[in-house]
This record gives C-alpha cells, sequence and structure tokens, in this order.
C-alpha cells in the first residue's frame, strides 16, 4: 500500500506533530508527514519539523484580506504537496469553510477531552473545575461546528484527587500521541466510514 501523505497544521509545542513524525519514521504507520504549516512564527512545531528534513511553512493571517483568502493561501501548499489527509494538531483556528470544502472528511482533530465534555480551550482545566471522575482525549473528523465531528477514537485518563491542570493534561497528552498515530493508521488503511454521528470502524 502506498504511504498517506499528511499535512500537519500547528500552533504550538507540536508534541502530536513528533508523535506522528516518529510513527512514520519507524514504520507504526503507512503515512508521511508530507508538509506542516504553522501559523504562528514561533511555533515549536516548525523547529520539529526542520530537524525532521519536512517542508515547513508559516502561514500569516495579517498577510491577508480575510480568513478566507488566508485558508485559500494554506490549501495550496497542502495541494502542492500531495496532501491526503489534514491533521490539526494544536492548531488555534476554527477553520473555515475553504478548508472544510476542499477536504471534506479529511481532516481529523485531536482535542483534550471525552467529547462532546468540555469543548473549546482549556479543557483540562474545564475538567477539574467540574469535578469529573475520569477526563481523557478524543480523535475525530472535523466539521463546522467547534469540537463537535464524529467521533473516532477516545481514550479515559482518570482524575486524581490532587490533580492539577498541569499533571492532569500531562497524563492526558501521553494518551494523545497513542490514539492520534492509531486514528491516522486505522483512515489509511481504509478501515472509517462515516455514518450520521458514527464512526464505523471495519475489522481488518
Amino acid at each position: 500500500m502506498e504511504k498517506l501523505r499528511l499535512g500537519v497544521l500547528a500552533s504550538g509545542r507540536g508534541t502530536n506533530l513528533q508523535a506522528i513524525i516518529d510513527a512514520a519514521r519507524s514504520g507504526r504507520i503507512r503515512a508521511e508527514v508530507a508538509v506542516v504549516v504553522a501559523d504562528r512564527i514561533g511555533a515549536r512545531a516548525r523547529e520539529r519539523a526542520r530537524r525532521a528534513g519536512i517542508p515547513e511553512y508559516f502561514v500569516d493571517l495579517a498577510a491577508y484580506p480575510t480568513k478566507e483568502a488566508f485558508e485559500h493561501g494554506i490549501v495550496s501548499i497542502l495541494e502542492r504537496h500531495g496532501v491526503e489527509l489534514v491533521c490539526l494538531a494544536g492548531y488555534m483556528r476554527i477553520l473555515t469553510r475553504v478548508m472544510l470544502e476542499h477536504y471534506r472528511n479529511r481532516i481529523i482533530n485531536i482535542h483534550p477531552s471525552l467529547l462532546p465534555a468540555f469543548p473549546g480551550l482549556h479543557a483540562q482545566r474545564q475538567a477539574l473545575e467540574y469535578g469529573v471522575r475520569f477526563a481523557g482525549c478524543t480523535v475525530h473528523f472535523v466539521e463546522e461546528e467547534v469540537d463537535a465531528g464524529p467521533i473516532i477514537l477516545q481514550a479515559v485518563v482518570p482524575v486524581l484527587p490532587d490533580d492539577t491542570v498541569e499533571a492532569l493534561s500531562a497524563r492526558i497528552l501521553e494518551q494523545e500521541h497513542r490514539i492520534y498515530v492509531e486514528a491516522i493508521q486505522l483512515y489509511q488503511a481504509g478501515r472509517l466510514k462515516i455514518e450520521g454521528r458514527r464512526v464505523r470502524i471495519r475489522p481488518e
């Protein structure tokens, strides 16, 4: 089977990007990161891409008249690199119809909560403040509504009595790295089928 060509959009540290790069390089997934696009000039994800020899771009929203024009610029980069699946890895912008229509059902995201609980920013803090006994993370397809697309995989993390936001976030992040890679491999193998709100995982 051909390797799946990934385009990763990032805004920050890029730890999920690194997990994907490592899995691809080790052969754990039949995929390769074809390009990384960052919307922040100082995003550490850019350095991770450079160290791995992956083309990386900074695309500045301020250089475009509209957010739609900004996304057309990103799409042109992804297209030039033959991207088949777009992975949001700490990408902090809400997508417009430009990206969503061009890559319909070909954009996935990782979120640090058990969706539909605690969408949006600071999910780990929300979980602690709400007093839940379990938190976790979710890989999902991206749709118009924020953090609301069909769920591919989830992982559960217990909330400990003395947890801090930092401690809980670190344990959730370990699971993010695991299930994001697994979700990419399921997509590459053609085992995911969207049926309304559900994602069916076909047997091997």
